[in-house]
């Protein structure tokens, strides 16, 4: 079984990218496109407060005419933020954010963030993880070497 602590090893970039509460809607779109990133956690020091995606950003505020030159982060995020610990299976995420219909997923190990899971990054995980079962129980039932 595939965990989240498996999950984020697999991961190209292991960085987080954050921004204030305060910050302008703006502010954080010009991270995100620096980054080539979806979302951000959204941070009060160390505690997470929320998510802001480009989800939230279509919907919250371009849809309702606001302007993200003015409009805080903390006014479009997401929250309260669905999070999973590092013991808990690639399945269980991939059940949250189906359920949520969320995209990202922080990874928080005893209230600390330590990472950041996409859709992407579980699916791929989970397809991997399945094609090497199938490839190991075709060994098995042909006999045949890997």
């Amino acid at each position: 079984m595939l965990t989240v602590r498996d999950l984020l090893a697999r991961k190209r970039t292991k960085e987080i990218w954050s921004i204030a509460p305060n910050a302008t809607v703006y502010q954080a779109l010009e991270l995100m496109a620096e980054k080539n990133i979806g979302a951000l956690l959204v941070m009060e020091g160390d505690r997470l407060v929320g998510v802001f995606s480009e989800r939230d950003y279509a919907r919250k505020c371009v849809l309702k005419g606001r302007s993200s030159r003015e409009t805080p982060v903390a006014d479009l995020m997401s929250a309260p933020v669905f999070y999973v610990r590092p013991d808990q299976s690639a399945e269980h995420c991939l059940a949250i954010m189906t359920q949520r219909q969320i995209r990202h997923l922080p990874v928080l190990d005893d209230g600390t963030v330590i990472g950041v899971l996409s859709i992407g990054d579980v699916v791929k995980a989970i397809i991997e993880d399945q094609q090497e079962a199938l490839k190991d129980l075709v060994t098995y039932i042909t006999g045949a070497p890997r």
